[in-house]
């Protein structure tokens, strides 16, 4: 009886015994898993940190469980960056804009200048019945005060000459330029022309860095353009974008007295830009920046290099410009206008032509006039070449000269007329 009972109470314990086996096996897998768990929450807790832009304690390092079996546990694998770029300069960062900037921007400068403004007191206030209420308030003298400018310019010559706007330099008593290896200098306006706004200085160093001229006949929209100039004195600043447009007039800008066909460009231009290069993807130089449309968004323009060159070239040698003058005043002529001038009965103006560009005035004693243009002539051709805006006229006996022989062809009522213009010197006082 008793082994019976040892034999049984022997089979009981080993029952008992695979039973606590059986648990302790399953309480170690349940660690295994937490300890895993465990090695896991905080690597998903760090990648959503560095998602969502917050600032991770580096300090902090995760501290495996104890629960976690040594010897079964894997190594963590932290997976690549995605971007194993290294942080130096690759071919791929550099473009033509680049090599742009590193030709071009050593001959552009910065033009800074001041000028002193007097504000006169109105002759009322002098009234001594104004002076008995307002007294001491009212200022007895001129009040002056000094206005600075900024503005943009590039080298067109190693001896020191500068192109620029004449709005820039325009009334300045001092002009100094800040050249582009940091040194600052005085500079000397050798001439302004306000009807085209160009300008010329002059600075007293030698061996400058200067720009390659292209030329503008060969622009054509949709090239790119790179500006570069100090925008709201901001200095070496570049932006890009493309030709817009060429031979925009002064109608398209607003501008008044004024013989140039800009260069519409949608690169940023702001002030202080003015005076500075526009380029072609070679880095020469198309034009010079010269004007925005207030209010607008990528729309600016810039005057042609070939007419800011020519101009530059009489301002260096004679310190002005000879604008050729012939004395008419003209409209480009509309089917409108034809039938409006016709339907007047008490004229004897007769308007044949369907296109051209109509005299409506003739200055006394002008070139046109000694030349025998009449009002209501309409011109068809200006040396062989035929004309349908009033601008495309100017710009031909712009480029003519002062006493060049101009060949015009005219209709006058159903005739056709061949005349000779020499246009002289334009008048101070001409509009």
């Amino acid at each position: 009886m008793k082994r019976i009972r040892s034999k049984k109470n022997q089979n009981l314990i080993n029952l008992k015994i695979d039973a606590l086996d059986k648990k302790i096996n399953q309480l170690g897998k349940i660690s295994e898993k937490k300890s895993l768990t465990h090695l896991f929450l905080p690597l998903i807790g760090v990648g959503i940190a560095f998602l969502s832009g917050c600032s991770i304690n580096s300090s902090r390092n995760v501290q495996p469980s104890r629960e976690t079996n040594t010897a079964n546990a894997q190594p963590v694998q932290q997976s690549a960056t995605p971007n194993n770029r290294p942080l130096t300069p690759t071919p791929e960062d550099n473009n033509f804009v680049v090599a742009v900037v590193n030709k071009v921007e050593p001959a552009v400068v910065q033009i800074n200048t001041s000028r002193t403004v007097r504000s006169q007191v109105p002759e009322i206030l002098n009234d001594p019945f104004y002076q008995r209420f307002f007294g001491r308030q009212i200022p007895a003298q001129p009040q002056e005060k000094v206005v600075r400018g900024v503005g943009s310019g590039f080298v067109i010559n190693a001896n020191g000459q500068i192109l620029t706007n004449a709005h820039v330099v325009n009334d300045a008593d001092t002009v100094s330029v800040s050249l582009s290896d940091g040194r600052t200098v005085e500079g000397k306006v050798l001439g302004q022309d306000k009807l085209t706004d160009i300008a010329v200085v002059q600075v007293p160093v030698n061996n400058l860095p200067t720009v390659e001229l292209a030329k503008s006949q060969q622009v054509k929209p949709g090239q790119w353009a790179i500006a570069i100039g100090n925008p709201l004195g901001l200095q070496e600043t570049v932006t890009v974008g493309v030709v817009s447009a060429t031979d925009r007039s002064i109608s398209d800008i607003g501008a008044s007295n004024n013989r140039v066909g800009y260069i519409q460009t949608d690169a940023a231009i702001n002030p202080g830009n003015s005076g500075g290069p526009l380029l072609n993807a070679r880095g020469q130089v198309i034009g010079m920046n010269t004007a925005i449309i207030q209010g607008a968004q990528g729309i600016g323009f810039a005057i042609p290099i070939d007419t800011a060159q020519r101009i530059a070239q009489q301002l260096i040698t004679q310190g002005k410009v000879e604008h050729p003058f012939i004395g008419i005043q003209m409209v480009s002529l509309t089917p409108e206008l034809k039938q409006r001038i016709n339907s007047l009965s008490n004229s004897n103006v007769r308007v044949q032509a369907d296109q051209g560009i109509l005299i409506v005035r003739v200055l006394p004693g002008s070139p046109a006039d000694k030349a025998g243009i009449r009002p209501g002539d309409v011109i068809q051709q200006i040396n062989n070449q035929s004309v349908t805006t009033a601008d495309t006229v100017q710009q031909i006996i712009d480029k003519s000269g002062v006493g060049a022989n101009v060949q015009m062809q005219l209709q006058r009522n159903d005739t056709t007329v061949q005349v000779t213009v020499q246009p002289g010197p334009r008048p101070v006082n001409a509009q």
